[in-house]
Parts: structure tokens; sequence; C-alpha cells
């Protein structure tokens, strides 16, 4: 309702926008459509069944598992806020209203920067677990996790609320096609018809921030965590600590790989580049995470076993 109130107060001409969606190439639409609905419904399944397991299962109820709930959480809503509307436009011409689309900006933006500080906060839990041990239930205590993820939240909310208030400054006077499957920021800025400076500079900031304090945490933390499995004298206990850590190392290369290539490449990028990267780190991602995090796991294949005895034998 804010995000609506503000844009009826915008002096933008424009009242709707036209996303053009991934590709404009007939041919194509048909299967596209089918592959990202598949995608989207693996998406959900998957996250949808982690978050279930997650909670059923005692075992998993400690600091690690927590944030992976709220990592598949925030998969969840990430995906609903772009692959359905995307879908829209290898059917048909996907128009979308002016406050419609600053209303899922909003919620892009949130949800991105939410992922970028969880998987720093589960690269922190990970440090603590290994390099700390006899420390670790009084240094990730619930009451600490939960301070740790309102930070989240709330984070996300003002950077998100930042980008969107300082979009519904700018005017569009004739332009409404967005190049793209989502309104994105820099899509939008192109389409202005005023001074994109102010937005611009908050890009740099907030994307280089929520790029840059992220990585480098989570570097920090993967060094004293490698140099601490170093000396592990037992081969099993330096397997064990690798695998625990491994997947998170993907999931999270995965995710700023593709989102530092989107924001921090050069301008005289393609337009097509910027789509498929968007895709890895907004479609790709969120279908592969509870993956990542299950194949390796087995706390997770004991609670998947347990769950599943329970529903049959109940």
């Amino acid at each position: 309702m804010i995000l609506r109130r503000m844009a009826s107060r915008n002096g933008s001409s424009v009242k709707e926008f036209i996303l053009l969606g991934l590709t404009q190439q007939p041919e194509l639409q048909l299967p596209l459509f089918f592959l990202f609905l598949g995608i989207y419904v693996v998406s959900m399944v998957g996250n949808l069944g982690l978050m279930v397991l997650i909670i059923l299962n005692p075992h998993l109820h400690t600091p690690m598992y927590y944030f992976l709930f709220n990592l598949a959480f925030t998969d969840l809503c990430y995906s609903s806020v772009i692959t359905p509307r995307m879908l829209v436009s290898f059917v048909k011409q996907n128009i979308i209203s002016h406050a419609e689309c600053m209303t899922q900006l909003f919620f892009f933006c949130f949800f991105v920067i939410d992922e970028c500080y969880i998987l720093t906060a589960m690269a922190y839990d990970r440090y603590a677990a290994i390099c700390k041990p006899l420390l670790y239930q009084v240094t990730m205590s619930h009451q600490v996790c939960h301070l740790m993820m309102m930070g989240v939240y709330v984070m996300g909310f003002v950077e998100a609320m930042a980008h969107t208030g300082s979009m519904l400054r700018l005017v569009f006077c004739d332009g409404n096609i967005i190049n793209q499957y989502v309104c994105d920021i820099l899509p939008l800025l192109k389409l202005s018809c005023t001074s994109t400076t102010i937005n611009e500079l908050l890009v740099f900031i907030v994307v280089g921030i929520n790029v840059t304090v992220p990585s480098l945490t989570i570097f920090i933390s993967y060094t004293l965590i490698l140099s601490n499995i170093l000396r592990i004298h037992s081969a099993e206990g330096r397997s064990k600590a690798f695998s625990t850590c491994g997947s998170h190392v993907i999931a999270v290369s995965f995710f700023f790989g593709a989102a530092a290539f989107m924001y921090l490449k050069p301008s005289s990028a393609s337009v097509d580049e910027d789509k498929v990267s968007t895709i890895f780190y907004t479609i790709v991602g969120p279908m592969m995470n509870p993956f990542i995090y299950s194949i390796r796991n087995k706390d997770v294949h004991i609670a998947l076993r347990k769950t599943l005895k329970k529903r049959m034998f109940a």
C-alpha cells in the first residue's frame, strides 16, 4: 500500500510498462515457457520441502539449519516474485502497471539483499562451529541467531526502500518498454527522461557494499576455517569439516558470481548478457540451493527417511 500511494504521487506520464521477456523469437517461446515452469515447480517443491523437513525434525533445530530455513524461505519468495511474471511474457504481451512494477522492484531488491546476508551469516556460523567449537553454543545462541536474522531483514527492507524510493522520483516520459523479464533497476534507469545520477550513485554504493562486505566476510571466515581444518590430524575429521563447508562455498560462488557480473560489469556489456546473468541468480540459484545443501548432507538424508517412514506408517 505504501508503494502504491507513492507511485500515485509520481509525476510520471507512463502508467504502465511492457516487459519484453527473455527472448522475442517465436519458436523459442513455448519451449522456454515449459522449461522455466518446470524450474519454478522444482524450486517451489525443493525449498518448501526443505522448510517442512527442518520444522518436523527436532535434530535439525540448530543454528546451521535455522539459517538454511531462512535461505529456503527467501528463495521461495524470491522465485515467486520473479518467475510467474516472466512466464507471462512467453504466452502474451507482458504489460505491468507502474505501481506493480515498483512493487516488484521493491521485493526483488528486498530478497536479493536478504540472500546476500543470510549466506554471510551461514559462513560465520560455520566459522564459529569449526574454529571455536567450545564457545559455539554461546556464540550462536538462539537469541544471537534471531537478532542476526532480524538485522538481515531490516537491512533488506531499508535498502529496498532506498532503491524504490529513488526510482519513484524519476519521470518516465515516453519509453515504456523494459528489455528484461523483471522490473530491475538498470533497465528502468535507461527509460528515465530525468537525471539518474543519484540512482546510479545509490546502485554503485549499495551494490558495492552488498557484494564487497559479504564477500570479504565469507572469504575471511573460510580462510580461517581452512587454516583450522589443515591443523586437524584426523583424515575423517578433515573430510567432515570440508563436507559441511563445501555446499555453502558452491552456493556462495554461484550467487555472488552472477550478481557481481550483473551489477559490477562494464556498461558496454550487452542486454543478452544481463539477462543470462540475472537468470542464474534469480531463477536457477533458488532452484539449486535445496539440492546443493541436501545431496551430501547426512542430517537431511536421515531427516527425510524418518519423515517418510512416519508418513508411510501413520
